[in-house]
């Protein structure tokens, strides 16, 4: 699909998702069409974010007191594919796509019945609330990145 930069291969890209988040869609987040607003899927993307960083134990460590290191959205984009509308129930699937020194780039795609609704993407980077200043990775969230 050509429209969608950070997709090669459609098919192959949607297969590579192994975390998905359900949601339903509520009444207030459908605009004055009856349609899903533009804005709620970045709602999404946060929400199923933040239980794929619980799954893989990165909010745990990052909620934990005295920890001074948080994840910040550097960037984000949605790409629209099809319409949803008031009690579609879809599921947002959530991977890593890259991993830098003290970034990932995340990739989303939200999907009802199978078929892709929306995909998106986005650069997450882990800073200190002190300083403001990126954090490298550790190893062990390196690895855990990478396993799932």
């Amino acid at each position: 699909m050509s429209r969608i930069p950070y997709i090669d291969n459609m098919e192959e890209w949607v297969s590579s998702f192994h975390f998905k988040h359900p949601v339903k869609v509520r009444f207030s987040e459908t605009d004055m069409f009856g349609h899903l607003n533009n804005t709620i899927p970045f709602t999404y993307f946060e929400e199923a974010r933040i239980e794929y960083f619980k799954k893989i134990g990165f909010m745990q460590i990052w909620l934990h007191d005295g920890r001074v290191e948080i994840p910040v959205v550097a960037d984000l984009q949605c790409d629209f594919l099809e319409q949803l509308f008031f009690d579609d129930e879809i599921d947002v699937h959530v991977k890593v796509a890259r991993i830098g020194n003290s970034s990932i780039d995340l990739h989303y795609m939200g999907t009802k019945e199978g078929e892709v609704c929306f995909t998106g993407r986005g650069t997450i980077v882990q800073i200190s609330k002190k300083t403001g200043k990126s954090v490298a990775w550790t190893e062990e969230m390196e690895q855990k990145m990478s396993a799932f």
